[in-house]
C-alpha cells in the first residue's frame, strides 16, 4: 500500500485489529457487531490485563474506519490500534482519582467536532476512580452526547455511586484470561511452552502481567528459592531470619529491573518530547505532571502523514497484579452476558507520540487554568 515519501505501511483489517484482543471472543463479537452503528456509551469493566485498553483501541478503530474502504479504512484502524488516531482521545488519570475539574475537561472536548473521521471516540480509563461529584457531572454529558461522539469507559468494577452512570451505558464484561489463553499467546510470542505454562500460572488471569514476567531473568530464581524455604527451615529463628533475608534480596532485584525498564521508558519519551516538542503539560517541583484542580484541557493538533505507523501495542496494567475474578451482572432480561442494554488531576492523550521525527496526530494536554 503505497504511502506518501514512497514507503509502504502495514494494512490494518477489521480481523487484524481484533485479533490483537486475546481471550475474549465474546465480548469481541458483541463489539464487531455493534461497530457499524454503535450507542452513545459502553462501559468495559473487568481486572488489569483482560483486554479492555486495547478492546477499546479495535472498537474505536472499527468505529472510525466505518464508512470508508482500502487503504482509508486500513489507516483509521491502524492509528486506532496505536492508540494515534486523532479522533481517538484517551483519558487516563494520573493521580488516585478523576476529579471534577477534569471531568469539566472531558465535557468540553466531548463537544469539539472531529478531525477525520465521521464519529470520535472518547475512552475514559480508570473511571471507578472518579468521584461521586465527577460521576455526577458527567451524567448528562454521557447520557446524551453530540451525535458524534462515542464514550468507551474503562472500569475494575462499578462502584454504587456510578450505578446510575452505568446504567445509561452498555455494559460488556472481559473477564480474567484463561491460563491456557496466557500460555497459547506467549508461546505465540516466543516463550518456551514449558516456561508459558508457568508463567500463565503466575499471571493470574492478565497477560500483561504475564509478559512482564516473561522478560525477567531473576523470576525463576524466586520460584525456586520460595518452593525450597520448607526444606530449609530447621526450627530455629536464626534460619528463618536467613531466609527472609534472602528473599527479601531477591524481591528487591526484581524491583530493580522493574525500576530500570521505567527509567528507560522516562528517558524514551523525554527524547521524543525534545522532539516533537513539549506537551504542555503542568509539572511539580520535581518534574512530575501535575493533575491539579481548576485545570482546564486544550488541543493541539500537528500534521498528519498517512504513513505513520503506530507504537507497539502494550495494555496499560502491564506489571499489575489481577484484583480479581470479572464482573459479570445480570442484564434487562435477567441472564448473565456480555451486553447490557442502556436505559435511554488528568492527562489526556489523543495521541501517543510516535518514533523521533514522525508527527502526532493529536495531543490532549493538562495545563493550568487560564492557558490556551
Amino acid at each position: 500500500m503505497p504511502s506518501g515519501g514512497g514507503r509502504r505501511t502495514a494494512a490494518m483489517t477489521d480481523e487484524e485489529i481484533w485479533a490483537t484482543v486475546v481471550g475474549q471472543g465474546e465480548a469481541v463479537g458483541f463489539l464487531r457487531a455493534a461497530a457499524s452503528s454503535p450507542v452513545h456509551a459502553y462501559l468495559f469493566v473487568g481486572p488489569p490485563g483482560a483486554g479492555r485498553a486495547t478492546a477499546a483501541r479495535a472498537f474505536a478503530g472499527s468505529i472510525l474506519a466505518t464508512g470508508t474502504i482500502g487503504d482509508d479504512a486500513d489507516r483509521h484502524r491502524r492509528l486506532a490500534a496505536g492508540g494515534r488516531h486523532p479522533d481517538l482521545v484517551w483519558v487516563a488519570p494520573t493521580g488516585r482519582a478523576l476529579l471534577v475539574a477534569d471531568a469539566e475537561g472531558i465535557t468540553v472536548e466531548a463537544s469539539r467536532s472531529p478531525i477525520e473521521a465521521d464519529r470520535k471516540v472518547m475512552v475514559v480509563d480508570r473511571f471507578d476512580t472518579a468521584e461521586a461529584e465527577s460521576a455526577a457531572s458527567l451524567l448528562k454529558t454521557i447520557e446524551e452526547p453530540p451525535a458524534t461522539v462515542v464514550f468507551v469507559l474503562l472500569a475494575e468494577e462499578v462502584p454504587a455511586e456510578h450505578v446510575t452512570i452505568a446504567s445509561r451505558c452498555v455494559r460488556v464484561d472481559l473477564p480474567p484470561l484463561a491460563d491456557e489463553v496466557v500460555a497459547a499467546a506467549l508461546v505465540v510470542d516466543g516463550v518456551d511452552p514449558e516456561r508459558a505454562a508457568h508463567l500463565a500460572g503466575a499471571s493470574a488471569g492478565s497477560l500483561d502481567r504475564a509478559r512482564l514476567l516473561a522478560d525477567d531473568p531473576t523470576l525463576q530464581g524466586r520460584r525456586d528459592a520460595w518452593w525450597s524455604v520448607p526444606d530449609r527451615i530447621d526450627g530455629t529463628g536464626a534460619t528463618v531470619a536467613v531466609l527472609v533475608e534472602e528473599l527479601r534480596a531477591m524481591i528487591d532485584g526484581g524491583q530493580q529491573i522493574l525500576t530500570a525498564r521505567h527509567e528507560q521508558e522516562v528517558a524514551d519519551m523525554a527524547e521524543q518530547e525534545k522532539s516533537l516538542g513539549t506537551r504542555g503539560v503542568g509539572t511539580t517541583p520535581t518534574g512530575g505532571a501535575a493533575a491539579t484542580r481548576g485545570s482546564t484541557l486544550s488541543r493541539r493538533r500537528a500534521p498528519l502523514r498517512p504513513g505513520d505507523a503506530g507504537p507497539s501495542l502494550s495494555g496499560p496494567g502491564a506489571g499489575r497484579p489481577d484484583l480479581g475474578d470479572g464482573c459479570h451482572g445480570p442484564d434487562h432480561r435477567g441472564r448473565r452476558g456480555v451486553a447490557q442494554e442502556p436505559q435511554r488531576g488528568v492527562a489526556v492523550a489523543g495521541a501517543v507520540p510516535g518514533p523521533a521525527g514522525r508527527f502526532v496526530d493529536r495531543e490532549i494536554a493538562l495545563q493550568p487554568s487560564g492557558v490556551t
